[in-house]
């Protein structure tokens, strides 16, 4: 029997999940084949409506070798265990004669503990374990969301966090949940046998399809024990959002309630003289971090240095120390040894990254406001370090021993491939060198027509946002085009603050259209309810830009108060723009510029996310039209018809709302 063509499998795989077959779906597939069988790697920008997860999973599939699937989000991890891999798998099965495997994988704190659950939980103040549902008030919010673990716990064949509906609060799963280095292992552990991350773990060992997420490929990839299992295709999608996935799995960070918790979990469980070294390197450093003032520290000061040095010394005494306990009547011993060493193990690793000083990280200090608008307290204050790039580490353990292929909306960021390819570790696509991992690029373009179904207006009249300054003539502008829109708008901002102002304004000036606002209800609660009424708008920042999919005619106006640079005191980016610079590179457009490009082609991305979806996304940044950098931003958003005419925009929007309007009713 002849081996069935790839058309006819995605053929097939398409009927079965409902969808309609694309050019640019068949490309991509033809493409991620082709990459399959030369061990090659790729790029492939697929925009919304492409039916992407298949353009991918039907080539893998067929290959016949194990792939790793690994994406940003939830959501789409979601649609591919439970919708797309089912489906095509049922459909794919007579035609390939076999029916592949598949598999969720994630970090273990992701799966329920039974050790947690039935043992208890250490108690930083007291000697041994506490049985948290006693603990917590059966009243409480904490107390009812323990109990409803507990008897979940009976009724989950998975143990997955998020599988869990409705969810619970981060400070409840903690009590039923442990890191990987606070686990016992399964060979030391009595529940060992009926672990739930265990099971996973080794469902995915018989899976020819795992699907996992971003944050465990980093781990795989920087801790060097593997975590995933052998190979030979990863598929990365939402690829976009890699590079600042990995960066923070590799971000480390120091608190003084970090370190305090270090000091009680080890205290009961070491010799008096390790106990005392630790709280009086811990009172060392609380008090540094009370003084230090914000911002990048590209030297560490002489003070700060002594005290991390004499943390660091003495968490390994601790580390040393700690196999022996000083009182026997501990209940569950291993437990809270395990659960200790991993806070005291955690501090001594970021205290000797920080004093080892390696070129290629950024230290910077950190003070967060408390909810409420408190005064600064030092448990608010932080120190973090990162990698400079993450792309060398990328280059090393991403691209050897396996094809790759990533792909996402968002890839190709003023006209070409290389932006994104040099923050993955890739030279210029085509470019020679023993070193360099070889990759092609593929646009497979978007079933949506943009030219016709959306309009890139830039409010060029505007003046120049100015940090922090008070621009009237942008919410005068924003109060306009929601009027002619009647409602159904985007709000996505540049800050919180600017976010927060703006819906305080408006909601004064047209109290006839709601503004729901980030922060004010769950993010899932406010997408629900703006795509509930059609009136209505939804401000915000960051997840907004990405996170919003909001078909029809809820969604007819996006609007960007300004270009979103990163803040030029964030630390870690400005340490990358300098150091393009220093080695003869253009750090702006390298770093500010791509970081703008990527939020704004991901912006653009929220107006148009089915067939017959019209409207206008706005900048009312005049820069976008002015500034020599305009060109290479707009070229990273879709297609849309550009104009800066504000009287025709408003014509347009008002065109769209009747016609909106006539086939509500």
């Amino acid at each position: 029997m002849t081996q069935p063509s790839l058309p006819e499998l995605l053929h097939a795989a398409v009927t079965a999940v409902g969808g309609t077959e694309r050019p640019g779906q068949v490309a991509m597939a033809e493409a991620v084949a082709e990459a399959i069988d030369d061990g090659a790697h790729l790029l492939v920008q697929a925009g919304t409506g492409t039916g992407k997860s298949l353009g991918y999973l039907v080539p893998a599939l067929a290959h016949g070798e194990r792939v790793v699937v690994a994406t940003a989000t939830l959501a789409l991890q979601r649609q591919l265990v439970e919708r797309d891999l089912p489906r095509t798998v049922e459909a794919l099965h007579s035609l390939l004669r076999r029916r592949p495997e598949f598999a969720m994988l994630k970090g273990r704190s992701n799966y329920l503990c039974l050790h947690r659950l039935h043992e208890g939980v250490p108690q930083d103040e007291e000697e041994g374990l506490f049985d948290q549902f006693e603990a917590a008030a059966p009243t409480s919010k904490l107390g009812q969301d323990l109990l409803r673990l507990r008897d979940w716990s009976d009724e989950t064949e998975t143990g997955d966090r998020d599988d869990l509906t409705p969810g619970v609060s981060d400070r409840a799963w903690s009590q039923v949940s442990v890191s990987s280095r606070e686990c016992l292992g399964a060979t030391k552990c009595a529940y060992g046998a009926e672990c739930f991350a265990e099971a996973a773990r080794e469902r995915a060992k018989l899976a020819e399809v795992i699907v996992t997420n971003h944050a465990l490929l980093a781990i795989d990839a920087i801790e060097g024990a593997p975590v995933l299992p052998q190979h030979e295709v990863l598929i990365v999608d939402e690829a976009h959002e890699l590079v600042s996935r990995v960066t923070g799995v590799a971000t480390g960070e120091l608190t003084p309630g970090q370190v305090n918790r270090a000091v009680r979990r080890a205290a009961k469980l070491v010799n008096e003289k390790a106990a005392d070294q630790l709280q009086t390197a811990a009172e060392g450093f609380e008090r540094l971090m009370e003084l230090a003032l914000p911002g990048r520290l590209e030297e560490i000061p002489e003070d700060l240095g002594y005290a991390l040095m004499a943390l660091r010394d003495a968490c390994r005494t601790v580390i040393s120390a700690i196999g022996s306990t000083r009182d026997k009547s501990v209940q569950d011993e291993d437990a809270v040894r395990k659960q200790a060493l991993a806070s005291v193990e955690s501090v001594h690793d970021v205290a000797e990254r920080i004093t080892n000083g390696s070129e290629w990280d950024v230290v910077w200090y950190e003070r967060h406001e408390p909810r409420g608008g408190a005064a600064y307290r030092h448990s608010g204050a932080s120190l973090r370090v990162a990698p400079m790039s993450v792309s060398g580490l990328l280059r090393e353990k991403l691209f050897t021993d396996r094809s790759v292929v990533l792909t996402s909306a968002t890839l190709k960021l003023g006209g070409d491939f290389n932006g994104v390819g040099a923050s993955l570790g890739l030279g210029p696509e085509g470019a020679e060198g023993d070193d360099l991992p070889q990759w092609k690029g593929v646009d497979v373009g978007s079933p949506f027509d943009y030219p016709r179904q959306g309009i890139l207006y830039v409010a060029k009249h505007l003046a120049r946002p100015a940090r922090d300054g008070d621009r009237k003539d942008m919410l005068d502008e924003l109060t306009e085009l929601i009027q002619a829109a009647g409602g159904r708008t985007l709000g996505l901002f540049s800050s919180m603050r600017a976010a927060q102002l703006a819906a305080e304004e408006l909601r004064s000036r047209i109290p006839e259209y709601p503004i729901l606002l980030q922060g004010e209800e769950t993010l899932g609660e406010l997408i629900k309810n703006f795509a509930a009424d059609p009136r209505t708008c939804l401000f915000g920042t960051l997840s907004l830009w990405q996170g919003v999919d909001v078909p029809g005619p809820s969604c007819q106006l996006v609007v960007m108060d300004k270009i979103p640079f990163p803040r030029p005191d964030d630390p870690l980016m400005s340490a990358r723009q300098k150091a393009v610079e220093e080695a003869g590179g253009n750090g702006f457009m390298a770093v500010a510029a791509t970081h703008a490009a990527l939020l704004m082609a991901q912006g653009a991305g929220r107006l148009v996310r089915a067939s017959g979806d019209r409207g206008v996304v706005a900048v009312l940044d005049p820069r976008l039209a002015t500034a020599r950098y305009g060109s290479y931003l707009k070229a990273s958003m879709p297609g849309f018809w550009y104009t800066t005419d504000r009287n025709q925009v408003r014509k347009s929007l008002a065109a769209i709302d009747a016609a909106a309007k006539t086939a509500e009713q």
